[in-house]
């Protein structure tokens, strides 16, 4: 695991340096490497940190963890800072994004209700209190324009609820109807003006452009399309280091952030995806592994949420930049700059190596 992980903030912070154009003289593009290798450093620490702490004891403080986030959620609404999707704390040179560490914190709050509640979850009523202290901090967010974020709460959720043993069939009910519901909400603003409280008009935008791109090709549209491009142009060995020209010309947008694989196709081509898809298939196997084998079930739901947390992260990252999935703005894990980002995903994987550490009765 911690090999995989070099492996990924290596190859991000080489497709970074060629985003941020540091290879140009006076670009300013250090500043980027130096900020997301502060983060990594801060990330390293956090995961040695937690390996002096048994992963248990979150489940005695999960009601405090939970009540802070809420708290702090609810203070971003009024006093956040907006910057792209979401709102961000800014402290000076520090930006911190509240809604990533809420993935974090979600995850081990739900572990514990779920594990508290898996005699209950083949009926309805088992689950009620999941789903509300699922919905508050998903509701929070939404409020913050942070579709991403909200998406990942959902798939975290659903998966951890099918992992703890909720009913496929009330599942498959209760999310299917809520998806179609959705659906029809967003068709009637479109066919007859009816109010979409869910969506800004650029995200909904953003999934009309989604399903043809060529409708604002210059507008909305262009984002998509010009990764395209850069991802097809790299063809088989790519374009070389500092060579992709969507990406030095700056026809790419975000290209060190949301589209940074858009990057790394377009100069390492089909092999370097390969390789950077086959390291994000093996750090995933390492870690349903160490779920299948962990000693109880909260631990094991730990590590069920933070696999859907990464999983779709990259789903969503990889489809938006070949256009088979909409546009998020969400990282691609370890990759993307952003220190929030990289901090919480380094997180991630400290509580997985603890739950893997303790398997068996070790001492610290």
């Amino acid at each position: 695991i911690p090999l995989a992980v070099l492996i990924l903030v290596f190859a991000g912070i080489v497709a970074i340096s060629s985003a941020v154009e540091i290879n140009k003289p006076g670009s300013g593009g250090s500043i980027y490497i130096i900020k997301q290798l502060v983060s990594f450093v801060l990330g390293i620490i956090g995961i040695i940190a937690i390996q002096f702490i048994d992963y248990r004891v979150f489940k005695n403080y999960a009601n405090v963890m939970y009540g802070a986030t809420l708290l702090v959620l609810v203070f971003m609404l009024f006093l956040g800072r907006n910057i792209a999707e979401g709102k961000w704390i800014i402290l000076g040179p520090l930006h911190l994004q509240p809604s990533e560490i809420t993935k974090i914190i979600l995850i081990l709050v739900m572990a514990t209700v779920l594990d508290n509640k898996k005699d209950e979850l083949g009926y309805l009523v088992g689950f009620i209190k999941p789903f509300i202290y699922f919905f508050i901090p998903f509701s929070l967010i939404i409020l913050q324009d942070d579709l991403g974020t909200s998406l990942v709460l959902v798939v975290i959720f659903i998966v951890m609820l099918y992992a703890a043993g909720g009913n496929v069939k009330f599942m498959t009910v209760i999310f299917g109807g809520g998806f179609l519901v959705i659906v029809l909400i967003i068709c009637f603003h479109l066919w007859f003006g009816f109010p979409l409280p869910f969506l800004q008009d650029y995200q909904l935008n953003r999934l009309i452009v989604f399903i043809n791109p060529g409708i604002d090709p210059y507008g909305t549209g262009y984002n998509i399309i010009q990764s395209k491009i850069a991802v097809g142009s790299g063809e088989l060995t790519g374009k070389g280091l500092f060579a992709g020209t969507q990406n030095q010309l700056n026809f790419l947008p975000e290209k060190h952030t949301d589209f940074i694989f858009s990057v790394i196709g377009e100069e390492f081509g089909f092999i370097g995806i390969l390789f950077l898809l086959l390291v994000y298939l093996f750090l995933l196997w390492q870690f349903i592994n160490i779920a299948q084998q962990a000693k109880d079930n909260f631990g094991k739901l730990v590590v069920v949420g933070i696999v859907a947390m990464f999983f779709f992260h990259i789903l969503e990252n990889v489809g938006m930049t070949m256009g088979v999935m909409p546009i998020t703005g969400i990282p691609l894990p370890f990759i993307s700059y952003g220190g929030s980002s990289l901090l919480t995903s380094l997180l991630a994987v400290g509580l997985v190596i603890n739950i893997n550490l303790r398997r068996k009765k070790i001492l610290f």
